[in-house]
């Protein structure tokens, strides 16, 4: 990069920081203010940067606009679908993402399981948001305001006995999946099936989908599945740092504090034997609902295979070659 450019752009966070006039600007480049001038000068010419009354300059409306149709052009799907096809390779379970849209959690891709048991689930349909991680994830990151106006007008179908009861749990739920960075629905909507999700942060830092993986008790329980949230973590991290423009960037842990090369990341405990061929599960609620309370623990305890169909009702027609919701 050139010189010249390189100074002129040095020029734009210094005003995100706040309007800054000529000599602060020089200061700050540790230029003469005549070469501080000629940039300003051509950055305003641009429509980045605006010259007040008090002549102090700011960051233009054309930065703004330029800002947004970059996040417009964004394809979250195509930049996630890669990594979730990864996660689903090296686990053999179905890999679901979500987005928050209009009041409801709904899912936009999915890859499904690599075993005869499939999950009902179908992209372009809503989750049971009350009890799916990737609801819980999604709402979680809504300002507490909203958090509550939704958690309140929401109903709260006790599909199980793990299901969340009312909205003083659910939200209980929200600022626990809050702080802990990662979301889980064990039993929640389905008894048989398991889901552990992650968010996906966006180039502002916030919540802009959220994937999950999921799988029935008949091929693996809970605690095992609940081992791979390493992984699963460090996928949706992956997702994020696209996103963002940051490809290669350093893993992260969870907000818990979870190591990304803990156990469960290294395929072995994560792939799982095809069962004998069965009754096609429905998919588990993806992560990120308001609903489900605090996920247990513990395993869910073992059933048919069944998966959690997404916003469909309790027990939805099962089958082997046609997805439902999950």
């Amino acid at each position: 990069m050139s010189q010249t450019v390189d100074r002129a752009l040095s020029i734009l966070p210094l005003l995100a920081e706040g309007p800054a006039g000529l000599e602060q600007v020089a200061a700050r480049l540790d230029v003469h203010k005549s070469t501080a001038l000629r940039l300003l000068r051509t950055l305003h010419e641009h429509g980045l940067v605006y010259r007040q009354r008090d002549q102090r300059y700011r960051l233009g409306a054309r930065l703004f606009a330029l800002a947004q149709q970059a996040v417009e052009a964004l394809d979250i799907r195509e930049i996630a679908h890669p990594h979730l096809a990864a996660l689903n390779e090296r686990t053999g379970h179905t890999v679901h993402l979500a987005v928050y849209e209009q009041g409801e959690v709904v899912y936009i891709d999915k890859v499904d399981s690599r075993y005869p048991v499939r999950m009902h689930s179908r992209i372009g349909r809503p989750v049971a948001i009350t009890v799916a991680a990737v609801a819980k994830l999604l709402l979680a990151d809504l300002p507490e305001p909203e958090r509550r106006t939704v958690a309140e007008r929401l109903d709260y179908p006790r599909y199980t006995a793990r299901s969340t009861p009312d909205a003083a749990a659910f939200l209980a739920e929200l600022e626990r999946v809050r702080a802990q960075g990662w979301a889980s629905d064990l039993g929640g909507h389905e008894e048989s099936i398991n889901c552990v999700g992650a968010p996906i942060h966006g180039p502002d830092g916030r919540v802009w989908a959220a994937m999950s993986l999921s799988a029935p008790n008949v091929v693996v329980g809970a605690d095992a599945l609940l081992r791979l949230r390493p992984l699963i973590l460090r996928t949706a991290h992956a997702v994020g740092e696209e996103l963002s423009g940051r490809p290669g960037g350093p893993p992260a842990t969870g907000a818990d504090g979870d190591p990304f090369d803990g156990e469960g990341t290294d395929g072995g405990a994560a792939r799982t034997e095809a069962p004998p061929a069965g009754p096609a599960c429905a998919g588990p609620a993806s992560a990120g609902s308001p609903a489900a309370g605090p996920a247990p623990a513990e395993p869910a305890p073992a059933g048919p295979a069944h998966e959690e169909p997404s916003g469909a009702e309790p027990g939805g027609d099962v089958t082997n070659d046609e997805d439902t919701d999950a």
